[in-house]
């Protein structure tokens, strides 16, 4: 409807429509009739009859991206507005355990304390509400491979080279074309506003600042285009892409983000069904169900099974296959990369279908347990491409990216010399904002970029072209029982996972 002749509702009468049977919402002072949509939500009827006939924005944002409702919801539910004087204040109850975690907040160290990305997630680990940490730092399963991205970094050693006249060290390079001061990007990762309310943004502005290209999420809280918009003129972004059932909608995207000016396409292939990711699973049990969900005995059927990660995903393809790869090089003239590549025979397949790269990766350790880390990987696919079809890495036209694990700029350069062109690195940005905000981010790319030039200087090397494979032993790598000095700080940050418990026994005294 045109502004001026939507219709305007009156809190009260929203509040009437507060069951199962006639459930509304307030979403951003629109009124949305979501009654059909309960059982279909993906997070459950739960949250949603929460707020049956009240404002429900303030839940509503940090966990689905703007356009969420007005995309998946059909126009006719889409009401019309309410007069904001009238509507029901859902009253916030600052619970105890808020008070402490905003305690907490306010004695963070200062930043000038901060010195590596391990500091950042111990502090974010201490502020962030539970559930925005249970999403950002579950792993699947057992979390095996999550611990493995970090720990097979371990298993690879320097031979660094002396007496070369280092007092100017260049670890600039190019990614699909286009300069970054440092060898790393920042990778898609979703729901920014459940550390911060700027999100996503926090990430755009320090990539500008730094020189560094910002991947932008498919499920990120803030908007495409308020991301887009954010970027400083010229500035590098690209987009990474969940496969949409609705083949028309991802077309859609894919077309916007290349006319705003996205310069390439990583679409995400290791996500065909989301991995069991318990300690985010483990916040649906937190709160009763709401009298609409028992009275009805409709308990059983809430899925509460998948945390926030179910909350946003279930229109993500599972039927996605290598037919599909000409089809996305007919909608978009962008570099097109696989990402979540596991395998040296799926590279070789990318490569032959002219690919402009892949991503090795395993999802940060959030989808198959026991995936072999991307660094691990990288060995092999660099082994097998030149033996296969001759190929020497880093390849211009062929590029190889691995992420996970990463939390110095030693790892990011271990990757550089077998043949990465550049590393993703994505949880210790979500730390850094969500426990500092955009300085936070600031001050983890002024960390990496210490780090960077001091390693450079100790290795001997003067540019990322002297960075090269003669330069590290990673005759260890592929022995996942090697012996190899434990990372004290990553242990200590690492929360171990719970088992299911009894609920709290109340005394009849």
């Amino acid at each position: 409807m045109a502004g001026s002749d939507e219709k305007v509702f009156s809190g009260k009468e929203v509040a009437k429509h507060n069951t199962r049977e006639s459930c509304w919402i307030i979403v951003h002072g629109k009124v949305y009739d979501v009654t059909d949509f309960l059982d279909d939500h993906p997070g459950g009827s739960k949250i949603i009859l929460k707020y049956a006939g009240k404002d429900a924005t303030a839940e509503y944002d940090p966990i689905h991206p703007p356009d969420a409702i007005t995309t998946h919801l059909p126009p006719e539910k889409h009401l019309g507005r309410v007069d904001p004087e009238t509507v029901e204040k859902v009253e916030v109850q600052i619970t105890d355990q808020e008070k402490a975690r905003q305690e907490r907040m306010a004695n963070r160290p200062p930043l000038s304390e901060i010195l590596n990305l391990h500091d950042f997630e111990a502090i974010a680990r201490f502020v962030m509400p539970e559930k925005a940490w249970a999403y950002y730092s579950s792993a699947a399963d057992d979390e095996i491979t999550n611990r493995e991205n970090h720990a097979a970094y371990h298993r690879i050693w320097w031979r660094p080279r002396i007496l070369r006249d280092v007092t100017h060290v260049d670890f600039s390079t190019k990614i699909l074309g286009y300069p970054s001061k440092m060898p790393l990007y920042i990778t898609a990762t979703a729901l920014g506003k459940l550390g911060h309310p700027d999100g996503e943004l926090n990430l755009t502005r320090a990539a500008a600042k730094h020189g560094v290209i910002q991947m932008i999420p498919t499920l990120a809280s803030c908007s495409f285009d308020e991301i887009v918009d954010n970027a400083k003129p010229g500035q590098v972004q690209f987009l990474q892409l969940y496969v949409n059932k609705d083949r028309s909608i991802s077309e859609k995207f894919v077309r916007h983000a290349e006319q705003r000016g996205i310069k390439a396409l990583f679409i995400t292939v290791d996500a065909p069904q989301l991995g069991r990711r318990e300690k985010d699973m483990r916040q649906k049990f937190d709160a009763e169900d709401p009298a609409e969900v028992t009275e009805n005995k409709q308990q059983d059927k809430v899925d509460r099974s998948q945390g926030a990660a179910r909350a946003i995903s279930s229109f993500i393809d599972p039927g996605l296959d290598w037919k599909d790869i000409p089809w996305f090089q007919k909608i978009t003239k962008m570099p097109l990369i696989l990402k979540g590549v596991q395998c040296w025979e799926d590279a070789l397949q990318a490569y032959d279908m002219g690919l402009a790269g892949v991503v090795l990766s395993n999802h940060g350790g959030r989808q198959l347990d026991f995936s072999r880390s991307g660094i691990e990987v990288l060995v092999e696919v660099v082994r097998e491409l030149k033996k296969q079809r001759g190929l020497t890495f880093p390849n211009e036209k062929f590029q190889l990216f691995v992420d996970g694990g990463v939390r110095r700029a030693n790892d990011v350069l271990k990757a550089i010399a077998l043949g990465a062109t550049a590393v993703g690195v994505g949880r210790p940005f979500l730390y850094a904002f969500s426990s500092y905000g955009y300085e936070g981010v600031d001050h983890a790319l002024n960390i990496l970029h210490d780090e960077f030039e001091m390693n450079m200087r100790l290795l001997g090397a003067r540019n990322l072209k002297e960075v090269v494979p003669e330069m590290v032993d990673a005759s260890s790598l592929q022995s996942h029982i090697v012996a190899v000095p434990g990372d004290r700080l990553y242990d200590s940050n690492y929360e171990s996972m719970q088992h299911a418990s009894l609920r709290e026994v109340k005394s009849k005294m």
